[in-house]
């Protein structure tokens, strides 16, 4: 495929975001300590709701626990191929320049953070709240191929109060917003699926007629 103005947009947005996000990730493992299990210490205060948080997890994106390790490593995987190939069919069809970015985005964050899943395990000794990853090193990593954890550390606490006491099941609880803890891959997943939805709708739909009418 011969590379015109959508293939070089592409190919620069996606290593844009993995160089961004991976450089971020290895700098956070190797000089921050992991936050304690109740979330706190450790801390980077950039203002007084936003943090640099050093956690890791072994789940979806933004922390969310669903499925077997090994199993959702396999599956983004495999997603990650799907998209891939439907990115090269965007750009030999010759659609429209910022559809293709937005599907870059996606395809950039998904490829970010399975290289933390398939690598980080076998790369880097175990993070604690008291001693440092090191990156390489000579006793092995911490796991196996597949078995990595993605590296988060963005922390936004806009704000937070607590349910009044009347409120069934919640009453007195704290609530904060944003509790999430994410990385530049979750973030460029996000945002290019709020724009997918935003501006794009269309343009998705008539990408798989097309795609159809081909056969």
């Amino acid at each position: 495929m011969a590379l015109n103005k959508r293939s070089l947009w592409a190919i620069g947005v996606i290593l844009l975001i993995l160089v961004a996000d991976q450089v971020l990730k290895i700098w956070v493992k190797t000089n921050m300590y992991i936050a304690f299990i109740d979330g706190h210490g450790n801390d980077i205060t950039i203002t007084n709701w936003f943090y640099i948080r050093f956690v890791e997890n072994s789940g979806a994106a933004m922390g969310i626990q669903v499925i077997g390790k090994l199993f959702l490593s396999i599956f983004r995987i495999i997603a990650t191929i799907a998209i891939a190939w439907y990115l090269v069919f965007l750009v030999k069809k010759r659609f429209q320049l910022g559809y293709i970015i937005v599907i870059s985005m996606i395809f950039a964050g998904a490829v970010g953070n399975i290289i933390d899943s398939v690598f980080y395990g076998v790369i880097f000794s175990e993070s604690t709240p008291i001693s440092m990853a090191t990156l390489f090193p000579p006793e092995g990593g911490y796991g196996t191929w597949l078995h990595g954890k993605v590296v988060d550390m963005f922390y936004f606490p806009l704000f937070s109060f607590n349910w009044p006491e009347w409120i069934p099941l919640v009453g007195g609880s704290e609530f904060e917003f944003f509790r999430y803890i994410f990385n530049i891959a979750d973030a460029s997943i996000s945002v290019g699926i709020i724009l997918l939805l935003l501006f794009y709708r269309k343009t998705l739909s008539l990408s798989f007629e097309k795609d159809r009418s081909k056969d």
